[in-house]
């Protein structure tokens, strides 16, 4: 998606550790607009998809997932949590995932009433680099006796990988922005 691209070369910033800033319109400050672009095109690449839930987990994945829930008539979005709280009640989906950004694991839950056996999911999220968060996602689905029809990426980090083991394994996953390479001291980046 060559709006995405241009938008991470312009306002991205390339970190030490491989991290890419792109926090001025994707996942602190978020453009609505440059979200329902991207619902719009991942509804394109997923047209002969069933969707009936998009599942992504808090916090980045949810805005991007609820506007681009609206290209696919609005269906449910299903956010898995990554802290536990009073207001969940009933039975629970869990899993650990471990997080490249913020280096740590968490514990996520997802509650049994908002997967449902037989469900055709999509599964949206803003970035993906070992594949580690995904991996969670796709956990709890399997537990859930959900398909997931497909993998929306905005950002993947190609050269960490985790974006090649999931496609090796079938599934379906759309980037619409692959970091081929980033160099922190020029903070150029390259695309696929």
């Amino acid at each position: 998606m060559e709006e995405l691209k241009q938008r991470i070369v312009q306002e991205g910033t390339v970190k030490e550790g491989n991290v890419l800033k792109v926090d001025a319109f994707l996942n602190h400050q978020c453009d609505v607009e440059l979200f329902d672009h991207m619902g719009a095109e991942w509804a394109r690449l997923f047209a002969d998809k069933q969707v009936d839930k998009i599942l992504t987990i808090e916090a980045s994945g949810i805005g991007i997932a609820c506007v681009a829930a609206q290209h696919f008539g609005n269906v449910p979005v299903v956010f898995a949590k990554k802290y536990q709280s009073i207001n969940l009640d009933g039975e629970q989906y869990a899993t650990s995932i471990h997080s490249f950004t913020k280096q740590k694991d968490f514990h996520v839950i997802v509650g049994k009433r908002f997967l449902n056996e037989g469900e055709h999911v999509l599964i949206i999220d803003d970035f993906l680099a070992n594949g580690c968060a995904l991996n969670g996602l796709i956990e709890l689905c399997e537990a859930a006796g959900v398909i997931v029809e497909g993998i929306g990426i905005a950002i993947e980090k190609g050269f960490q990988g985790g974006g090649d083991s999931l496609r090796e394994r079938g599934y379906d996953l759309q980037s619409l922005a692959i970091v081929e390479s980033m160099d922190p001291e020029t903070g150029e980046v390259q695309f696929r």
